[in-house]
This record gives structure tokens, sequence and C-alpha cells, in this order.
């Protein structure tokens, strides 16, 4: 088990979103959850991504190699950094660190990226637009992190996410166990001064081009927002938009923002994505008296890593989103569906209790069928 030392209320009133700020034994006695031999034998693997960073010209450059790859000899012993994103969906002993952080709502978490640095490695300068808590696994790194503010592309690339150095308002190294926080917009760059492991935990919420193309999709799919804009006087000139059609067509947008039978479905749907391939299990096609025997026999039902089960309050209907689509309940099984949502295994008593509800029953069922859950020995 990981258990995050800091205290979550005065961190979600006082810095989440807000500035940047270092956690000293954030863990104590960190141990890392996955081996740097383990993590390059998954940047092999063709479903995960994974990336190369090589590091150029002292510092000034960065070269990125997108994987999987078949070995590292190539890049040597120095400057060069490792990354794999959502090694939580592909190695189940880090699902602990990942439940450390369920103090934020699971909607926002993206991923848990682990990498490997050698001496000088590192990504260059840059800016994410999420959340990210970086922790220190074995080894020592060099952090900087500036202020929000207005920063030049480097180069003038404007598609890189690079830019320019920047002034630091932070310059720590961290150790193991150690843990930075970064909001959105904070400029930060890493450097590496021994072999180091580090993982980062990535929150994020969708950007504006997201939601908005969400909700086409989903009109398009539904065949809904037929609406057109009405107007009772015209313009003098035939060539002028005057200003109050111009809100009075926006306003169908917004009318749709406010229609919880639209956006409810779309947010639901959008939110338990997965920007990450998801490591499917086989399906499990069992019967319900085949289920029922196993949880008799103490076996727990877990979900596949990084799956998200989500309710959304006052929702319209009675439901549970699932890695982007809708499954329903019975109104009554509510509690059981809460259980669903908010718990990453379920044990054997409660589930039998589970069986005995109709809805809740063939859930389980669907999902198992699915690959999302499958049946585990109880710890």
């Amino acid at each position: 088990m990981y258990q995050l030392t800091i205290d979550k209320d005065k961190f979600l009133k006082e810095i989440w979103q807000q500035k940047p700020v270092i956690f000293r034994q954030a863990f104590k006695d960190f141990a890392d959850p996955i081996a740097a031999d383990e993590l390059a034998g998954l940047a092999c693997e063709e479903e995960v991504a994974s990336r190369v960073v090589v590091t150029q010209d002292k510092g000034k450059n960065w070269q990125v190699i997108n994987g999987p790859f078949e070995d590292y000899d190539q890049y040597g012993e120095e400057n060069w950094q490792l990354l794999v994103q959502a090694i939580n969906h592909w190695y189940p002993d880090c699902q602990p660190l990942v439940e450390a952080f369920r103090f934020l709502p699971d909607w926002r978490f993206d991923d848990l990226m682990a990498s490997f640095a050698t001496p000088g490695g590192g990504v260059g300068p840059h800016i994410d637009q999420y959340d990210v808590f970086i922790i220190q696994g074995e080894g020592r790194r060099r952090w900087t992190v500036g202020d929000i503010g207005s920063y030049q592309q480097r180069g003038g690339v404007t598609t890189s996410p690079l830019i320019e150095n920047f002034e630091p308002i932070i310059d720590e190294i961290l150790e193991p166990g150690d843990m930075l926080y970064i909001p959105p917009g904070f400029p930060h760059q890493g450097f590496t001064l021994t072999l180091a492991m580090s993982y980062s935990i990535g929150f994020r919420a969708p950007s504006q081009q997201e939601l908005l193309s969400s909700m086409a999709d989903y009109l398009i799919d539904c065949n809904q927002g037929q609406q057109r804009y009405t107007s009772t006087s015209e313009p003098s000139q035939p060539g002028m938009v005057p200003l109050a059609q111009q809100q009075g067509l926006m306003t169908l947008l917004t009318a749709l923002a406010q229609a919880p039978e639209t956006y409810q479905a779309m947010l639901g749907k959008l939110l338990s994505q997965n920007r990450f391939e998801l490591d499917i299990c086989e399906a499990e096609r069992i019967d319900a008296e085949e289920l029922q025997q196993a949880l008799q026999d103490g076996a727990v039902i877990s979900r596949i890593g990084g799956l998200k089960v989500l309710l959304l309050e006052n929702d319209a209907a009675d439901r549970l989103f699932i890695n982007g689509d809708s499954f329903d309940f019975a109104a009554e099984d509510r509690d059981y569906a809460e259980i669903l949502a908010n718990h990453t295994s379920i044990d054997s008593e409660i589930a039998l209790a589970m069986l005995q509800r109709n809805s809740i029953n063939a859930l389980l069922l669907k999902l198992l069928e699915l690959g999302y859950c499958y049946l585990a020995e109880a710890e």
C-alpha cells in the first residue's frame, strides 16, 4: 500500500489548481511499483504508448522517438529518458499507487506514467494543460518550475510542446518519496542527476473543443439538435447580421447545454473514456450460477486497470457510464451501482448480495463478458 502523507483537505482548499508545491516524503519508505527492466519490457509492446527522449546539444535540443522499442543500447548510458504511459492499465502492481490519489474524482484521472532516466535525461522545458503529481522513485532528479504566464515556443515553432527557458520559482532536488505538484499552465523541467525512476499521475478536464466535438457526435448519432433559429424581424441591410441574431443563433447551442437529457449522456460517455488503450481481459463467459459458486469459494470481482465507472449526480436516467458506454440499472439498485462506481474491487460477500438484484446481476455478468472485470483470489 502507498500512504500519501499530505493533508488532503488543506491541499484541496489552498493548493489544488492554484500553485506548484513540493511535498517532502509524501510517501515514506517509497518503493518503486515497477522495476526499470519491467518498464523497458512494457515499452516493447505495440499496444503500450511509449517514447524515448534524447537530450542533445548540451540540453538545448531534444529528440523524441516513439515506441515500441526492441532495445536501448543505441542510447548509451547518459542523456536519455524512457516514458511509458498508462502503466496502471498494463501492470496491476501499480494500482495501489493510483488508489492513493482517489481523493480526487475518477473522471479527472488520466493515467499513471512511469519514466526511467539516465543522468542528463529529461524532456525539456514545457507546459502541461493538466494537473500532475510527480513522485520520485529510485535516484535523484532536479526540478525547476516557473510562474504562470506567457511563454514563447522554443525556436518559434508553434506546434512544439517545448518553450524557451523560464525564471524558476521552484528549483529543488527530489529524493525517493518526494512529490512535486504542478497545476495547469506552470512551465517546468526535470533534469536527471543519477539513474532514476519517477512517476507522473495526471488529472485533466476536457477542453471546449472536446466538449463541442463530443456534443456534435452525440447529436448526430441520436438525430437530435434539429431546432433552427427563427426571428420576427430582418435587417434593413441584406449583407448585415445583427448582433441580436448572432446571439440568438448561439442561444441554440446554450439551450442544448442546459438540457440534462442531452448533455448528461454526452458527458457520461466522454468522461468515462480513456485516452490510452485498456488491457481488456479475455471474456469470462460465465452464467449466474457459475459466478455465484466462484464467489462462494471466496473470489473477488476486480476491475481492469484504468477502467472508469461513473455516475452522474441528478442523472435523468438510472445508468452507469463505463468506458464510453452507458449501462442501465433499476432505480432500487442504486446503492449497489454506487459500489460499482466507487470500488475497484468487490469482495465476495458484497458481490453475492449484488447477485440477488436482477439488474446488478445482469450488469456484473456483462462486465465480465466484456472483459472489463475479472474474478481474482482474495488477498
